[in-house]
């Protein structure tokens, strides 16, 4: 009940222009957003580099209202992959369809995601396109297959509490697609979703199993110990070295856990987000762990 209702005030405008406006959340929310400005994430990607964690870069902001919002997002993740190039970072680069005007025009907005894709491969670096709410599954796919089949730096994302996700990575598979596997921060309803986080873990671990021995590079994208124990195992079994997957996590998120992986050798890569539109995201981070509501409050009422 609590979760579903923090989703519903994430896409709330009065109580966005609240959170938004008031200094302790503005405060607050720099636990799980790098800052307003690429420099910020750029300080925050090299501070992770330092520590031996890859990073990726995402411009927040979703669902564009305008071609000409569209296109300055796209510039803007052309940008970011030339400042990773100037400073040389272990980074790539995530970004959502809707803000590169998916609500608009399939078409115009597969010809920007070609663009940015572009850029990347042109640095040899890669374009992870994220996966939103299931409104959005189908067309994120069939647009990430076609970039994809003109230039493979581009992947997505696969949310293991979508009952269709199965089918999604056998296909995307097929077309030797990366995957970043991730549980789903959306509220769904129970036709498209399991509503019991004992079915979303298991299909998780079903969906792991499925992608490690591929042959092709995946993330596997939590911040639970128990999932990631069991990747662990499964990729010990299996013989996967640990340099043929990696673990991802969030800004802020589990940094224990992070700096522990790390230590035992295994690939981390941390999701650094950052812009002026961080409030849906905020909200989401609030709404996916009891552990981040409970910071909220604390921070929230001190006196």
């Amino acid at each position: 009940m609590l979760r579903s209702t923090l989703l519903k005030l994430s896409v709330s405008p009065g109580f966005a222009h609240w959170v938004t406006s008031n200094p302790t959340t503005r405060r607050m929310a720099r636990r799980f957003v790098a800052g307003e400005t690429l420099d910020e994430a750029i300080i925050a990607a090299r501070a992770c580099n330092s520590q031996g964690m890859y990073t990726s870069l995402d411009y927040l902001g979703e669902n564009v209202a305008t071609v000409a919002d569209a296109q300055r997002a796209r510039d803007s993740y052309l940008q970011i992959f030339d400042r990773i190039a100037e400073e040389r970072l272990h980074a790539n680069v995530s970004c959502k369809l809707t803000q590169l005007g998916l609500d608009l025009s399939a078409d115009f907005c597969e010809g920007l995601l070609l663009s940015i894709v572009e850029r990347a491969a042109g640095y040899e670096n890669f374009l992870r396109v994220d996966m939103e709410g299931s409104n959005y599954t189908q067309r994120t796919i069939d647009i990430v297959k076609r970039v994809r089949a003109r230039n493979p730096a581009v992947g997505t994302v696969i949310q293991s509490y979508l009952y269709r996700s199965e089918k999604d990575v056998q296909e995307l598979l097929s077309y030797g697609c990366r995957i970043r596997l991730c549980k789903g921060a959306y509220k769904e309803s129970d036709d498209v979703a399991f509503a019991r986080k004992k079915d979303v873990d298991g299909n998780y671990v079903r969906l792991m199993h499925m992608l490690l021995p591929s042959g092709f590079y995946h993330a596997i994208a939590t911040h639970d110990p128990r999932m990631v124990a069991q990747t662990i195992r499964f990729a010990a079994t299996k013989q996967i070295s640990k340099d043929d997957f990696e673990f991802q996590m969030l800004y802020g998120v589990r940094t224990d856990l992070q700096r522990q992986l790390v230590k035992d050798g295994y690939r981390l890569r941390i999701y650094i987000p950052y812009g002026r539109d961080w409030f849906p995201y905020f909200m989401r981070r609030l709404a996916e762990r009891p552990a981040n509501l409970a910071f909220f409050a604390r921070n929230f009422l001190r006196p």
